[in-house]
């Protein structure tokens, strides 16, 4: 009778050690989940602000300036500048596809780059639409003919707030840009002649022949002062901006 009053104590205690180890486990587990979950979230925003995500590895090395020669220049004389900058003596070239999500996370780093070094560094835009995305040459096409009526720079902001919603499409989305066209109140029968015209299809092709020649086969790609850049953080484009602004 002692056993079994000593079995019949001990059986409660044995129970509640296990449920309470169970827990115990369950909750290292579910610790060790949203450590998982928190580190992949923060560690993809982080890499998202400093435009990790927006660099594409370029082949070659750094290639200088040749718009002297006009081959494979990373600016030319109609060159779309998003400032002014008298006689600046820094220029930042992008090389973008405004279908590219790289290209669209990199945006605010650039605006944040311009809001910071805009009197002082030029900030040139070329197009380099890639041939894997069906509305990328659209929406620079849109992009350019918005700019023969001086609303470069707010096509190309329209672009980027509005990629979600007609990138990574497999059908033609004309109807999209002629829709962000008429929010620009721009002038539509000349728009649509300008959006189909040889000459804008031939300023495009420009931009890519000269990206294609200093090696670029992806976006964003970008130069500073004719040398190709490959940053890995906002911090090394600070720095390499900082260095040729004191170097001018």
């Amino acid at each position: 009778m002692a056993a079994n009053r000593s079995t019949s104590r001990s059986t409660p205690t044995t129970s509640a050690s296990r449920k309470r180890l169970a827990a115990e486990q369950e909750a290292l587990r579910l610790t060790r989940r949203r450590n998982r979950l928190f580190t992949g979230v923060a560690g993809g925003l982080l890499a998202l602000l400093l435009g990790v995500v927006a660099v594409v590895q370029l082949r070659g090395t750094d290639s200088p300036d040749t718009a002297a020669s006009g081959v494979g220049a990373t600016v030319r004389e109609d060159s779309h500048r998003l400032n002014d900058v008298a006689d600046a003596k820094v220029t930042f070239v992008e090389f973008l596809d405004f279908e590219c999500e790289g290209c669209r996370a990199a945006f605010p780093v650039v605006e944040q780059l311009r809001s910071t070094y805009g009197d002082r560094v030029s900030f040139v835009v070329r197009y380099f639409p890639l041939p894997g995305h069906v509305n990328g040459e659209r929406a620079a096409r849109a992009v350019e003919a918005a700019a023969q009526q001086g609303q470069f720079e707010a096509m190309y902001r329209q672009m980027y707030e509005t990629q979600t919603q007609w990138g990574e499409q497999q059908t033609p989305q004309d109807d999209a840009f002629r829709d962000l066209a008429r929010k620009l109140g721009l002038d539509m029968t000349r728009w649509e002649a300008d959006y189909t015209s040889p000459a804008t299809k031939a300023r495009i092709q420009t931009d890519i022949d000269d990206g294609t020649s200093l090696g670029v086969t992806g976006t964003p790609s970008f130069f500073l002062n004719g040398e190709r850049l490959d940053p890995k953080s906002v911090d090394e484009l600070t720095v390499a901006i900082e260095t040729d602004l004191a170097g001018s």
